[in-house]
This record gives C-alpha cells, sequence and structure tokens, in this order.
C-alpha cells in the first residue's frame, strides 16, 4: 500500500468527508488519492486561510473536515485558527508538508521552516512531526485525537518523509 493511500485510508476510516486542498508537490499524491475517493467531497483552495473557513462551514454543516496544505503559509492562517477554529472548538485535522526543512532544495522555503513549530505552539496547537513513512502508523490515533478533543492538529510532514526531492 502507498503512503497516500495509507494517509487517505485512515481519513476515511476517522470520518473525514470533507477534505480542501492547496497545490504541494509533496503533497500531490495526497491530493490525487484523495480525488479517487467518491466518499471524500474535495475543494481546491486558494489559499490555506480560505481553506479553514471552508472546513469551518463543512463542520457547522455536519461534516468531519481536513484541511492538506504547506507550512510557508502558516502565517496567513494565525487569525482564522485563533478566532474560528480554536475559538468554536473545531476539530481539524492540517496535515501539512513542511518545506524548508532537512532536504528542502528552495532556499526561500527555509525561513517560514524556521518558525512554523513555534508558531504552532504559541497557539497551542498540537503538532506531530513525521520524519520517516514509518511514523505514519500514529495518523489513526492522531485523528482520533482531533475528533475527540475539538482542536485543531498540525501533521508536519517533511522531505524525507516523502522520498526526498529525487536526490537520493
Amino acid at each position: 500500500m502507498s503512503i497516500h493511500t495509507k494517509i487517505v485510508d485512515d481519513f476515511v476510516a476517522n470520518g473525514v468527508d470533507f477534505i480542501t486542498t492547496v497545490p504541494c508537490k509533496q503533497l500531490a499524491g495526497v491530493i490525487d488519492e484523495v480525488d479517487a475517493r467518491p466518499g471524500i467531497y474535495h475543494i481546491p483552495s486558494n489559499k490555506e486561510d480560505e481553506g479553514m473557513g471552508l472546513c469551518a462551514g463543512a463542520h457547522m454543516g455536519g461534516k468531519r473536515p481536513a484541511i492538506i496544505m504547506q507550512n510557508t503559509a502558516i502565517g496567513v492562517t494565525i487569525n482564522t485558527l485563533a478566532t474560528l477554529i480554536q475559538y468554536y472548538r473545531m476539530p481539524l485535522p492540517m496535515l501539512i508538508s513542511y518545506r524548508g526543512e532537512l532536504r528542502e532544495p528552495v532556499a526561500c522555503q527555509v525561513e517560514m521552516a524556521v518558525h512554523t513549530k513555534a508558531l504552532l505552539a504559541q497557539m497551542n496547537i498540537p503538532t506531530y512531526h513525521f520524519h520517516k513513512q514509518s511514523d505514519v502508523a500514529e495518523l489513526d490515533n492522531i485523528l482520533k485525537y482531533t475528533f475527540m478533543c475539538n482542536k485543531p492538529v498540525a501533521i508536519l510532514t517533511d522531505a524525507n518523509f516523502w522520498g526526498g526531492y529525487g536526490d537520493q
């Protein structure tokens, strides 16, 4: 089973039926897998904060949402996370490509990587860092946790998790 299939299988097993995505090369396989699942309502989004608003609306409409995005936009999501997702105690799994970490070939991605974990910690958002593909075994429990406690969680997936950028 591919890592992309495992991730989407865990989403489905935990009742996630609405996913919004913002394009990212690292996450392309997961996004393709989401598209292939008839039980998931997939809405691509232009911006991460817009996607969170879509997830909030889906949650209020009785859906179980998730967002798939890059860490480089964490900064623009702070207000939406605090004043909408956290304030109204909405569960929101955030599968995030952790750009700018080890093996990153694009220098401008590094600056946001330096701040990603600190921003999430400042907001008291539980954060899990997947560095090895075997780390995906924890995803099912992470999803159960977010829906149990009605909180957003961040799952950071770095280049090593995805197999690098063809530099191996």
